[in-house]
């Protein structure tokens, strides 16, 4: 999928005035972070919609910097963000347009980024390990195959949702301190309520 078809795609999706994955933060995201990062860590949040992780992250007193590939779903994060009094860098790009520079930021977050396709992923993956400083956590939530059974969310093709072996694997270069496979009720905005089948993943980069 091209940028502008991308952007297109999901621009659709975020054109209302609620927030489709509610305005709390991801459950996971917020128990591995009280275990990982502190404040003062500078963040990173890959395709962060309308905000509600980066604007909670910033909340906790952390240096957040995100991009999405919707500019509708980034004016209500900056809305977000500023009704919250919290300042996050927010930017206009696709996993792969965004400057990814080495060794810049104390974690990434990646809460349901199952938009990409096997090549995606690990082009991602990669990216993730580059941009870490040493010792540097990723946070990872998404839909395992399961997730299929349930439809409360979360792409429909299998090829774009994670089972604990592919994650070991693209995480070779990383030490795995949580990775789960379980199920819950989530209650994340319209898009994410009901019974799902999760994935959760925290790792250091070695």
């Amino acid at each position: 999928m091209s940028f502008t078809d991308a952007t297109q795609f999901w621009n659709a999706r975020f054109d209302k005035d609620e927030f489709i994955f509610g305005k709390e933060p991801n459950e996971y995201l917020v128990e591995q972070s009280s275990q990982y990062l502190k404040p003062g860590n500078s963040v990173l949040c890959i395709a962060d919609g309308e905000g509600r992780n980066g604007v909670w992250l910033a909340k906790q007193g952390m240096h957040v910097t995100g991009f999405d590939v919707s500019d509708i779903a980034l004016e209500k994060a900056k809305q977000f963000a500023r009704d919250s009094q919290v300042n996050v860098q927010y930017s206009l790009c696709d996993t792969d347009g965004f400057d990814w520079q080495a060794s810049t930021y104390d974690a990434v977050i990646g809460i349901f980024i199952q938009f990409a396709d096997p090549a995606m992923r690990a082009r991602i993956f990669e990216q993730v390990h580059q941009v870490l400083k040493p010792e540097g956590i990723f946070i990872l939530q998404g839909y395992t195959p399961k997730q299929l059974e349930y439809k409360t969310g979360g792409p429909s093709l299998i090829e774009h949702l994670y089972t604990e072996e592919l994650i070991r694997e693209l995480t070779k270069d990383f030490e795995i301190l949580d990775l789960r496979c379980y199920e819950k009720e989530l209650s994340e905005g319209a898009r994410h309520t009901g019974m799902s089948a999760l994935l959760g993943l925290s790792a250091r980069k070695r």
